[in-house]
């Protein structure tokens, strides 16, 4: 089944339980192409519920998923995997990766270069990684291939796992809380690299209970609460970042939108 593919994402009707608490209901979610979507609400709205449903980390109870147009088979046959070949990847906040490991390691992991013989192209996973370090705009002369992680400040980790999702051709980067614990300048760097992946045509979405750091690169806003989506608004219906707080709050004590004058 097919719809006309001219967004890059729809969902549909999801909806999630963990027992008795109900986690999602029947929220219905889009992004376009080339688009970056900020994904509020407070704590518990079900903002990271839904993030892993659309990354094929957990199943949902019932919906629809739709990627390009096609129809994807989000109940029995959808995973990480899948959504990868999809052209979706997913960044979470900076522990999931490896910081033991350098730069390159982490770039590849699970996906490695190999030869014939399977043994790993080293030399080409080094010579890639230092370009799609430029790529995205790392501008420290002290970070390269063989960076160790755990050295790398909160920006830069996150600029890791970004770079790992633009070298394998995400149309879709999924982006959970990645401001968490960065200084104001470690934020502002992620908000470059972000910036980065739109100019490249790429969408992403951006989960975040802070209004100030997503206000800055997304286009339009999506409000979750208690598992419901209660609305949507365009960066244009939403003056300054204080507007965006004070609609925030406003969903969070009477479930539902303000009216905005347009």
């Amino acid at each position: 089944m097919t719809r006309k593919g001219k967004l890059l994402l729809e969902a549909y009707g999801i909806s999630k339980s963990f027992g008795r608490v109900r986690a999602l209901d029947s929220v219905d979610f889009t992004v376009g192409y080339s688009e970056v979507v900020g994904l509020v609400g407070d704590n518990g709205a079900g903002k990271s519920t839904l993030i892993k449903i659309l990354a094929g980390v957990i199943k949902p109870d019932k919906g629809e998923l739709y990627i390009k147009g096609q129809k994807v088979d989000l109940l029995n046959n959808y995973s990480v995997q899948h959504a990868r070949k999809l052209g979706i990847e997913v960044v979470f906040q900076e522990r999931a990766l490896a910081e033991q490991h350098t730069f390159w390691r982490n770039l590849f992991m699970g996906r490695e270069l190999t030869g014939k013989f399977g043994f790993l192209k080293i030399s080409k996973m080094k010579e890639i990684s230092e370009k799609v370090k430029g790529e995205i705009g790392f501008m420290s002369p002290g970070v390269n291939a063989d960076s160790v992680v755990k050295r790398l400040s909160g920006g830069e980790k996150q600029g890791v796992a970004i770079g790992r999702a633009l070298y394998f051709h995400a149309d879709l980067v999924l982006m959970d809380e990645p401001f968490t614990g960065l200084s104001v300048l470690e934020s502002k760097k992620v908000q470059g690299f972000i910036k980065e992946l739109k100019e490249r045509g790429k969408s992403c979405v951006i989960v975040s209970h802070n209004p100030l750091q997503v206000y800055e690169v997304a286009e339009r806003f999506v409000f979750l609460n208690r598992g419901r989506k209660i609305g949507e608004l365009t960066k244009s219906d939403i003056p300054t970042v204080d507007d965006l707080e004070n609609i925030m709050i406003h969903v969070v004590k009477t479930d539902s939108l303000p009216l905005i004058k347009r």
